[in-house]
């Protein structure tokens, strides 16, 4: 059967600023020459005109109907930071924010500082009423919160998908300046965000989204603890010695993306595909872990634009001996989009070239694709609706006239327009495990 080495380069996809775009401005003769000698596509990763999430979009490009399995962030999150989550348990993706006196986020990435972890300790410290805490800093401004009640009955929430008003955030609400009291029952993910996605707002009240006990005793549970975290960021002398540096402080944590466990069919029983993901990011190895594939520790993949992308490509080599799919994720691309940086945006891409290189070197008769989660211009910040390129590479494909991979160019392949999905079942095809659909 033949191996394939699937590269994704998240928030790959921009917009034209003085008729280039970072992937049109780069160079990278690896990648070209793997699209004028394979074929080439755009890919909307959930569907036409929808702005994907990062943890929607790997759901599909892992072969996951997002609109099936999507049951929030906190779950892979908690699962890429190593954590064991128990039947009952809520996880939330964190942010290090920074806010005003008035609570009004400032940053909320906190200046994107690479290291947290001495905020770590302190957050743990934090005790709430019938209910334990585990925080871990992961990678740069980001964190994981997972809450296990004392006694547990929960209920478990059945959203519809990524458009589902479950996800939406909390309203604003007012200063987290009283205490607040919990009890009873279990916990519920059916809750709404504290993090409002912008600066300039005040950080929101945590509200219960249907009328259980379990999701009223949950936002009050969440409520408590950002008032706790505020005030013990506030003090904290991590945060005292960015201000004396002028520097922003975190002093403050956002939640969003509440989330309870829930059990899926492993992609070797669903695909017949043995897998392994290279990741530095705490999503993107929690994605991969959910749906049972391989997480090998590489050392140097870090998640940040100073990733060790040699590591990885080693680690992939060596992990695609023992497997058909070895997934290879970039994070710095994105990152670099919502910082508005062009250069560094189109100098990743160049990094990621030589890494491409290297595996094609190494793997010569392995298929390679390579594309993004989703798009994140940086004329915007944030992530938008527009395709990404997408290129298929390897011993037997038809290759089309595309001859140079950008946003533009892919949009004359051979491949068409394309969905997460419908990508994951190119994968399953080129690595042999396509079934026959009829007699």
């Amino acid at each position: 059967m033949a191996k394939v080495l699937y590269v994704i380069c998240d928030g790959l996809g921009d917009l034209p600023l003085k008729g280039k775009t970072p992937l049109s401005a780069a160079r990278k003769p690896n990648i070209d020459a793997l699209a004028k000698g394979g074929q080439c596509g755009l890919l909307h990763t959930i569907a036409y005109g929808v702005i994907p999430g990062s943890d929607t979009a790997h759901l599909a490009l892992f072969g996951y109907d997002p609109c099936e399995y999507y049951r929030g962030r906190g779950t892979f999150e908690a699962l890429g930071a190593g954590i064991a989550l128990k039947h009952g348990d809520v996880a939330f993706r964190c942010n290090f924010a920074t806010v005003d006196a008035s609570h009004r986020i400032i940053d909320r990435r906190a200046g994107r500082l690479k290291d947290f972890k001495p905020l770590e300790a302190a957050v743990n410290e934090i005790k709430l009423q019938d209910c334990t805490l585990k925080f871990v800093s992961t990678v740069e401004h980001r964190g994981v919160l997972v809450l296990s009640a004392h006694s547990a009955s929960p209920s478990f929430p059945s959203g519809k998908g990524p458009l589902s008003p479950r996800r939406e955030s909390g309203q604003n609400g007012a200063p987290f300046s009283q205490q607040e009291k919990a009890g009873g029952p279990g916990l519920s993910s059916n809750v709404s965000n504290t993090d409002p996605h912008e600066a300039g707002v005040p950080i929101q009240r945590c509200v219960p989204l249907d009328k259980s006990p379990e999701a009223e005793k949950t936002a009050l549970l969440v409520n408590e603890f950002s008032r706790r975290a505020l005030s013990l960021l506030r003090r904290h002398p991590f945060n005292l010695k960015l201000e004396r540096q002028k520097a922003r402080p975190a002093n403050a944590l956002l939640l969003r993306g509440a989330a309870s466990y829930v059990h899926v069919e492993s992609i070797e029983k669903k695909y017949g595909l043995k897998a392994a993901c290279i990741a530095g990011g705490a999503l993107y190895k929690g994605v991969a872990r959910y749906v049972g594939m391989a997480v090998p520790h590489v050392p140097g993949a870090t998640g940040r634009a100073d990733t060790d992308l040699d590591a990885k490509a080693k680690a992939a080599l060596s992990m695609l001996k023992s497997r058909d799919l070895v997934i290879v994720h970039v994070k710095a691309t994105d990152s670099f989009g919502h910082d508005g940086d062009f250069a560094g945006k189109t100098r990743m891409i160049e990094r990621v070239d030589a890494m491409v290189g290297a595996l094609r070197k190494g793997a010569p008769d392995a298929y390679i694709l390579l594309t993004g989660d989703h798009s994140t211009p940086v004329a915007l910040k944030v992530h938008s609706f527009e395709p990404v390129p997408v290129l298929v590479n390897g011993p037997l494909v038809r290759v089309d006239t595309v001859s140079r991979f950008d946003e533009l160019s892919c949009a004359a392949g051979s491949l068409g327009h394309l969905t997460g999905l419908e990508l994951f079942r190119v994968v399953v095809g080129l690595a042999g495990k396509g079934k026959l659909y009829g007699n």
